[in-house]
């Protein structure tokens, strides 16, 4: 792995280092910060973008892991990268081989973020499974495509189980629509999200394994699998299958970073020109399949290469008083939560967590949307944006087991349409307004009164004046008054 290391270019160093931060990964010489305070004595941590750090320093990191797991997911970025790199040599040396459904897979894993978001932990998982795609120049001859969607509930063990799968062909005709027992106690089954109760799963054979053989003989000869945010889906199914293309990669917004993703329901609006559900209504796994499949086929017959515009998003006040708290570690208990914020504040927290691998998700609920703005700017952390250019802060603070962790704490909404900032952009604004008011009158009313000093001057230049005045008369009166004293002598004879 060491060599692998050493031979790898700077923005794949640079993958890996971000993901192991947002793993919470730890070598021999602890997290990427702590091993930036070892290393650099001079910066430390005060650096810790990865990109801002040379190759030597993000491969001397890499280098300090050693366990087996560890290494095993960065042999899987590099391998997204390599797999990138093989279909772009393929695509450039036999063009004609490229077809438009395989242009949009090459987009899916040219994606910056699909190294990050579709390194699955396939390698010690014994339930997962793997697609066997065999050679690229054969597999690159199949345009056949399957979109797919899942619904997951949340279990008592703190994990994810698929309830329901649907999977739709590109003639728009269902393949699979099936639900699924889950073989393990519920905690929640979402049913104002998922729309499936338990009553509904009452009877049901199906299981996860009998899904996996039924997707798994559908791609066989190389299938291209379809889906939003696709890596979620694949992560819930356990399958892992190279050949995808995932519709939050392929759009992209005007005017906006290749990191912010578009939503579904966003991407219909403004490709199909409808929404797939009306806001807040549960989930319909079948439409979402089918949504995803004819967004593919709109963009494979329309192209929309220059770019989608971004629709307006409405945002309910309720949803603007919430902060997403993700990317937590599954053994932080959801108490420890407030520890993140400070004291003053009331903040409670959304029962109903979302479980991902071996991280979870909640809400913190506060007051109002102006309290959960101030809450987050209150919060010490690296700031960024996420996939949709909503602001995010990468915190790390300490546990009451005195243990650190990391996560990360984001905003529902954009600054442009969250009200409470743009309310603080206003007061800024017009507090700025009467700033200059006010120095423009001051600057006025001192242009307009006499100057001091300039008054004094022309006082002392007068009086100079007067003084030389009065010395050339006097001595003009010496001198006559030495004329009539010489004419006097003269005249007495002396």
């Amino acid at each position: 792995m060491d060599e692998k290391i050493a031979c790898a270019e700077k923005e794949v160093l640079v993958e890996i280092v971000r993901l192991a931060q947002r793993r919470g990964m730890k070598g021999a010489a602890g997290g990427w910060k702590e091993f930036l305070d070892h290393y650099d004595k001079k910066l430390g941590s005060s650096l810790s973008d990865p990109a801002r750090r040379s190759i030597d320093v993000l491969a001397a990191f890499l280098k300090t892991f050693t366990k087996e797991e560890d290494l095993k997911i960065f042999a899987k970025i590099l391998q997204c990268h390599s797999n990138r790199k093989a279909i772009k040599s393929l695509s450039k040396n036999s063009p004609d081989l490229e077809s438009p459904q395989q242009r949009l897979v090459r987009l899916t894993l040219e994606h910056p973020q699909y190294p990050i978001y579709y390194s699955f932990p396939s390698y010690n998982e014994q339930e997962w499974v793997v697609t066997n795609l065999g050679k690229i120049s054969k597999i690159a001859n199949s345009n056949e495509m399957f979109a797919v969607d899942c619904e997951m509930v949340l279990c008592e063990d703190n994990t994810e189980a698929v309830v329901q799968v649907c999977v739709v062909d590109h003639n728009l005709k269902v393949k699979i629509n099936e639900l699924v027992n889950p073989n393990k106690a519920v905690a929640d089954y979402r049913t104002d999200i998922t729309g499936i109760s338990a009553k509904d799963l009452d009877g049901v054979t199906c299981t996860l394994a009998d899904v996996q053989r039924s997707l798994k003989k559908l791609l066989k000869h190389g299938a291209i699998l379809i889906g939003h945010s696709l890596n979620s889906d694949l992560e819930a199914l356990k399958l892992d299958h190279a050949r995808v293309i995932d519709t939050s990669f392929i759009f992209k917004y005007i005017n906006a970073p290749v990191t912010r993703r578009p939503s579904l329901n966003n991407l219909c609006k403004s490709v199909l020109g409808h929404e797939v559900r009306k806001q807040g209504a549960q989930h319909n796994c079948l439409d979402d399949a089918f949504a995803a499949m004819k967004l593919v086929l709109a963009k494979l017959e329309k192209g929309f290469n220059e770019g989608i515009t971004m629709p307006h998003e409405d945002i309910p006040e309720t949803e603007l008083a919430k902060l997403l708290i993700h990317g937590i570690p599954v053994e932080v208990p959801s108490k420890e939560l407030k520890r993140i914020f400070p004291t003053d504040y009331m903040v409670e927290f959304q029962p109903n967590l979302k479980v991902r691998g071996q991280k979870y998700s909640t809400f913190a609920i506060f007051k109002d949307a102006q309290e959960a703005s101030q809450a987050f700017e209150r919060i010490e952390g690296i700031r960024e944006k996420d996939s949709r250019g909503r602001p995010q802060k990468f915190i790390s603070f300490q546990l009451s087991t005195g243990a650190t962790t990391s996560l990360y704490v984001r905003k529902m909404a954009t600054d442009d349409l969250d009200p409470s900032v743009e309310s603080k952009k206003r007061l800024l604004q017009e507090e700025r307004i009467i700033n200059e008011t006010k120095k423009s009158k001051m600057m006025t009313a001192e242009e307009s009164k006499p100057s001091t000093e300039s008054n004094q001057c022309e006082h002392l230049i007068k009086e100079i004046e007067r003084l030389k005045e009065e010395l050339s008369k006097r001595e003009e009166e010496n001198r006559n008054l030495q004329t009539i004293m010489a004419a006097l002598i003269r005249k007495s004879g002396l």
